[in-house]
């Protein structure tokens, strides 16, 4: 029991488990889907307090480079990766900007959901690192390789549970000072999805570009 209990209350140990559930997370979890709310916090600026939006909608993903964002509330907007291209249908602009996806999502949080199922994929584009468990969960740092990207830094908040790994939280840290945080819900691990579910259809009368 001595043995136990320090094994456990070692640091080494602490600081290991979240790159460890992150590597079982991206084996284990070939598809998903869940709710989500996401806070994001604006810097303070002369003397005022940050400010900060929520929305909330739903998500699904397939790996590799596939996932499909639904923001409900409080604007309509789809975010869709199909492994080619990536849809953002903006519902109140009635517009749509699609552009090549490995252009835009190599170093962003979503390679957290839509890399190949090994973590050495996600090392080709982040620093990672453990962080020491706290609320309940283990945590991962991502750094991003490239230095001109609009992401400072990214944690990935881990749980294991009877069920498997589950991915709880992405706090990021954007290079102008802006924290997001994504915190899903009712995560569902490799479920059955429809073969149309990352096929996008534009719908009738929205512009599209393509820049």
């Amino acid at each position: 029991m001595a043995l136990l209990l320090t094994l456990l209350c070692s640091p080494w140990v602490a600081h290991a488990q979240g790159l460890e559930l992150l590597s079982l997370f991206m084996k284990q979890a070939s598809s998903g889907r869940a709710t989500f709310t996401q806070v994001v916090t604006s810097p303070s600026k002369a003397g005022q307090p940050p400010r900060q939006k929520t929305s909330s909608g739903a998500l699904e993903f397939h790996r590799p480079g596939q996932f499909r964002f639904v923001y409900k509330k409080p604007f309509a907007q789809t975010l869709l990766a199909d492994g080619q291209n990536f849809w953002l249908h903006d519902v109140e602009l009635n517009q749509i900007t699609v552009r090549k996806q490995n252009q835009v999502l190599g170093s962003t949080p979503m390679a957290l959901l839509t890399s190949a199922a090994d973590v050495k994929a996600l090392e080709a584009d982040f620093q990672l690192r453990s962080e020491p468990g706290r609320d309940g969960l283990e945590w991962v740092r991502a750094t991003p390789k490239a230095q001109d990207g609009q992401i400072q830094s990214l944690l990935a908040g881990l749980r294991k549970t009877d069920k498997g790994v589950e991915l709880v939280t992405i706090d990021v840290q954007d290079s102008l000072g802006q924290r997001s945080v994504l915190t899903l819900s009712g995560l569902e691990l490799n479920p059955t999805l429809p073969a149309d579910t990352f096929v996008f259809r534009v719908p009738a009368g929205v512009e599209v570009i393509r820049p």
